[in-house]
């Protein structure tokens, strides 16, 4: 069965559910497994020409998020930040000229799902006004509607990241629905989607990953991926532990096949060299707020700057695109659009 799953997607044809849940249940330490991780890299540098990149997010606000995601350091029921704080202005654009400085290829804002999308905008636009380079800007935010969308595009940015995430309308209070229309929006307002299966536990099962890998690709991402889930401590999902790295690995290798064969990326995170051998070539560098770290400014916790992502891509033998990304770019998202669901 993984030959007919790899012959079909060597074909152009998206591997059916069935194909998905039976590359999940895969014992991922016997040689099929090995196989299905060294066929993802092999797909994703085919696709890629090669060419990996490093996108950089500045995480713009501390609050107690009534949204009150389960895996988030921000819910409230969490209790790891009980005040408010948010970047200054200028701050924000310090770090945006570092990482355009350091070579990163898109810059991500983020925001809280509380935080105002007025002063979202406002601080979008100092930054953008700042920038010497045409470096592909991506929203990550709350919920938002087409009017929103709108001024998001006006504002210059290209894309957003979203995702319907794992357990989501039951670790988290926002219904599937509400992110899907999100997802609608954006596309309707000319904007691109960068997606994830995420965020990943140890209890999550086959059928949960496959339903949420089916979600992502019918967005027609412009990339995909998979993310393990990072324990808050004192938060509800504490006792479920972790994945491990090469879980994670394998996971983004399944993703991968489940993209068709002509996607030009593929992410995980957080960064780490087994997932870029096993069909990852996007890795985020992290400034600011994290939503998976204790710590207030990310980078002296868990957050890595664009040199050391750099670093990790190249010890995989990935050679890391200069210039703005290609990822967050009309002809990828053109491209992976031709592929077709296979039947089992």
């Amino acid at each position: 069965m993984v030959a007919e799953t790899v012959k079909r997607v060597e074909d152009g044809c998206y591997p059916a559910r069935e194909d998905i849940l039976y590359l999940l249940g895969l014992d991922r330490h016997g040689a099929d497994a090995g196989y299905i991780m060294g066929l993802a890299d092999h797909i994703n540098r085919r696709a890629s020409g090669g060419k990996a990149e490093v996108h950089a997010q500045i995480g713009l606000n501390l609050s107690p998020c009534p949204n009150n995601c389960s895996f988030c350091a921000f819910a409230a029921n969490n209790r790891v930040f009980t005040g408010h704080n948010e970047l200054r202005v200028e701050d924000a654009v310090r770090m945006a000229l570092s990482a355009e400085k350091q070579g990163a290829n898109a810059l991500f804002l983020m925001g809280t799902a509380d935080y105002p999308f007025a002063k979202f905008i406002e601080v979008s636009r100092e930054i953008v006004s700042k920038l010497g380079t045409h470096i592909a800007l991506i929203a990550n935010v709350g919920d938002f509607d087409a009017s929103q969308a709108r001024t998001l595009k006006d504002t210059g940015y290209t894309g957003i990241y979203h995702a319907v995430r794992m357990g989501e309308g039951i670790e988290t209070r926002i219904d599937p629905e509400t992110r899907l229309n999100t997802i609608r929006a954006a596309q309707e307002a000319g904007l691109l989607i960068g997606t994830c299966v995420e965020p990943i536990g140890p209890e999550h099962t086959h059928e949960e990953i496959a339903e949420k890998i089916l979600i992502g690709r019918e967005m027609n991402p412009c990339y995909s991926g998979a993310m393990r889930r990072i324990t808050i401590p004192g938060s509800s999902l504490e006792k479920h532990g972790m994945i491990s790295e090469h879980h994670l690995a394998y996971l983004v290798a399944v993703v991968r096949l489940a993209m068709g064969k002509t996607l030009m990326a593929n992410c995980t995170h957080e960064p780490n060299v087994l997932g870029a051998t096993a069909g990852a070539n996007l890795f985020w560098a992290e400034v600011g707020t994290n939503p998976r770290d204790t710590e207030a400014e990310t980078s002296e916790g868990r957050g890595l700057d664009v040199f050391a992502c750099k670093r990790m891509l190249r010890e995989a033998d990935w050679d890391v695109l200069e210039g703005p990304s290609a990822f967050y770019s009309p002809r990828n998202l053109v491209s992976h659009s031709k592929g077709t669901t296979a039947q089992a």
